[in-house]
C-alpha cells in the first residue's frame, strides 16, 4: 500500500448537480412530476447526503448548494428549475426562500 487510494476517496469528485431552467410543460407531464411526492423546508442550512439519484422540480424556493469533495464550489437553483442530484453526493443546502418541490428517487441506482 502506497497510501494512494484514489479510486475510493475521489470517486465523488465528478458528481455534478444538473440544473435545467424552465423545462417545458410537455417534459414535466412526460416525467409525471405532478404525481411525485412533495417535500418542503423553511429557510436555513441543511446537511444532506443522497443515497440514490434524485430528480426534483421546485415549485417555489431558492437554494444554494455547496457540494462536499467535488470540484464545484456551489450550485444555485430555484422555483421552476428541474434538478438532478447524483447518487452519493454529500452537500449543504443553504435555503434562502422556503422550498416546495416534487421529487423522485431513481430506484435503479439503489
Amino acid at each position: 500500500m502506497d497510501g494512494q487510494s484514489n479510486s475510493e476517496c475521489c470517486s465523488s469528485s465528478n458528481l455534478r448537480i444538473i440544473v435545467q431552467k424552465n423545462p417545458s410543460e410537455s417534459q414535466l407531464s412526460q416525467l409525471g412530476i405532478k404525481s411525485w411526492p412533495k417535500w418542503g423546508c423553511s429557510p436555513g442550512k441543511y446537511q444532506l447526503k443522497f443515497d440514490a439519484e434524485e430528480t426534483c422540480y421546485l415549485l417555489r424556493g431558492k437554494v444554494k448548494v455547496y457540494p462536499k469533495n467535488t470540484t464545484e464550489t456551489s450550485v444555485e437553483f430555484g422555483a421552476g428549475d428541474l434538478v438532478i442530484i447524483p447518487k452519493g453526493l454529500s452537500c449543504t443546502w443553504d435555503v434562502f426562500v422556503a422550498v416546495d418541490k416534487h421529487y423522485k428517487f431513481d430506484s435503479s441506482s439503489s
